[in-house]
């Protein structure tokens, strides 16, 4: 770090001291403590992350930012409805990227195209779908014997990729010459200065010891890479970053060691990503750390391999971005072997990809451990093993969601080799649904409250004989008169993400401005994913958007 740098770094330091800010309410209204990030023992064994506002909710629940999305208990008061969770399809023309070039091959001649984190994003001002990925550093960089560096690719449809002729080295479509292990390219939608609309958090290995730490760069295009700007201390080489809005926060995750498991997670978080970097350096276990904290370990439900069942299993790394109402966070959770005995056996190691949910962006739920994006053990496959987490996505297209992986094919003479990319799509919003069979389910909320004026939900009620009801109660549970279940015109014999819900005599809760309301849903044969309550009849959330999408609010908030 520069003297500049430093001097700036002293002064933030003086004026905001981490860990020390006043309590603050959350737009969900989850109150943080005084002390955030909150400061936890490393567990002497596997156990889960504590999600504290589950066990003690917000008296009232704002509905104002987004779809509200049943991941957890967090928004139900009662319900006779059964949660199932949905796993995307992968897309039958995996992979949309792989290897092609010889200028994405390791100097031993193993081919690379994928993000190790990296970012998958659309982009508003070019109209395109934008990757940052992994490639062998090995054609270009022989005689430096530099493994990695970092490609592009563009898509019209996130579907099919094309890898543009740049100008950095020309006939190629490198971004960065850097030796590097994972990184993080996020678009910042929220940046005022266009020069640094592009992050670039890049887990490099430094020329004079070889030690890893994160660089980070600015870019206008994400193809032209400022020189770094910030520089952390020594880090472990897994570390990828994400932005929380509804804490202004950046934060790292950071690859740590633990008694429990050598790939558990540290923390650190601040508002100006310069500072983020700046302050990140390797937790030691036995010095208590003012910036950089314990942050979880793999608990006691992760999956083992079936063909290993004796190794422990690992949080590889971990990506988090906002959708909506929610922090979404994926976990590349690592079953074994070890590199040796993959070497050995030649086969991949297991990772697969699976999901958390988040109301405040550090404490994060795990409904179910199944694997979200599973690999695929069959001879060809471009996902045999070692799936890895993508930052940017979901990506929201129509009525879907684009989740993109990487994937390492089977390859027993070079075994940690050929990476490429997939996707799967799920339907919007279709993590969680609440399901009712024949006999009529119903739905209670916690009390909420809400400035919008139409009512809107996510269900799958086109089965025979499904259908659902929306009805509003009072503070104390009663139906508000001209909003009750008789009321409330049916939705039947339909399946859609964005439904307007009426009742006979009201269009709109105009009527019901101010006051605290429940909502209680009837649903026969059917599944509900999510409601919301927007100031729009056009029905749009005021959610975050994650890795947008075509034809969505540039500003990366569901508006018109």
């Amino acid at each position: 770090m520069n003297m500049k740098r430093l001097i700036y770094a002293l002064a933030c330091l003086l004026a905001f001291p981490l860990g020390m800010t006043a309590q603050t309410t959350l737009s969900n209204g989850i109150e943080l403590p005084a002390q955030w990030p909150p400061r936890y023992e490393v567990p002497a064994e596997r156990k889960e992350m504590p999600v504290p506002y589950l066990q003690q909710k917000p008296e009232v629940i704002p509905v104002n930012t987004g779809r509200q999305l049943f991941v957890d208990s967090f928004l139900i008061e009662e319900t006779t409805l059964v949660p199932v969770y949905h796993k995307p399809n992968f897309y039958a023309g995996n992979p949309v990227l792989e290897p092609t070039e010889k200028w994405e091959e390791t100097t031993e001649g193993a081919p690379y195209a994928s993000p190790f984190s990296d970012g998958i994003w659309y982009d508003d001002q070019t109209g395109k779908f934008r990757m940052w990925y992994l490639a062998g550093a090995g054609t270009i960089h022989k005689q430096s014997n530099q493994t990695f560096y970092t490609c592009y690719a563009e898509s019209e449809d996130g579907k099919h990729w094309t890898k543009p002729t740049l100008d950095l080295v020309p006939g190629t479509n490198i971004v960065d010459t850097c030796n590097r292990d994972a990184a993080t390219v996020w678009l910042d939608r929220m940046e005022k200065d266009p020069a640094k609309r592009w992050k670039f958090f890049n887990v490099e290995r430094r020329p004079l010891d070889s030690r890893w730490s994160c660089i980070l760069k600015y870019s206008a295009d994400g193809i032209h890479w400022s020189e770094g700007v910030a520089q952390s201390g020594d880090l472990y080489d897994r570390t990828s970053a994400f932005y929380n809005p509804f804490t202004g926060k950046w934060a790292l995750s950071m690859r740590y060691s633990t008694p429990v498991s050598y790939r558990s997670r540290a923390y650190l978080e601040h508002s100006d990503p310069e500072m983020l970097v700046s302050l990140a350096h390797r937790m030691r276990r036995d010095v208590p750390d003012k910036f950089v904290h314990f942050w979880f370990t793999p608990d006691d439900k992760e999956l083992r391999h079936p063909k290993y069942p004796e190794v422990e299993p690992g949080i590889y790394n971990f990506d988090a971005i906002a959708y909506e109402s929610i922090m979404l966070g994926l976990y590349s959770a690592w079953c074994g072997p070890e590199n040796d005995i993959c070497k050995r056996d030649g086969i991949q190691k297991r990772n697969v990809v699976s999901l958390g949910y988040s109301r405040d962006g550090f404490h994060f739920s795990r409904p179910t451990h199944e694997a979200f994006m599973d690999v695929n053990e069959t001879e060809g496959a471009w996902n045999w093993g070692n799936m890895q987490s993508i930052n940017g996505v979901p990506l929201i297209v129509g009525d879907s969601l684009y989740f993109y992986s990487s994937g390492r094919r089977l390859n027993k003479i070079m075994w940690d080799s050929y990476t490429s990319t997939g996707l799967a799509t799920l339907r919007r919003d279709g993590f969680v649904s609440m399901r009712a069979g024949r006999e009529e389910g119903t739905l209670t909320t916690e009390k909420l409250s809400f400035d919008g004026k139409y009512f809107f939900v996510n269900a799958d009620v086109k089965a025979k004989k499904a259908q659902l009801a929306v009805e509003l109660l009072d503070e104390q549970g009663t139906p508000i008169p001209g909003f009750t279940k008789k009321d409330c015109v049916v939705m039947k014999k339909a399946d859609s993400t964005k439904q307007l819900v009426t009742w006979k005599n009201n269009a709109d809760l105009s009527s019901l401005k101010g006051k605290v309301i429940r909502a209680k849903f009837y649903l026969t044969n059917g599944d509900l994913y999510a409601f919301w309550i927007s100031p729009w009849q056009s029905g749009e959330s005021r959610g975050y958007t994650a890795g947008g999408g075509p034809g969505l609010n540039a500003c990366g908030v569901d508006r018109p």
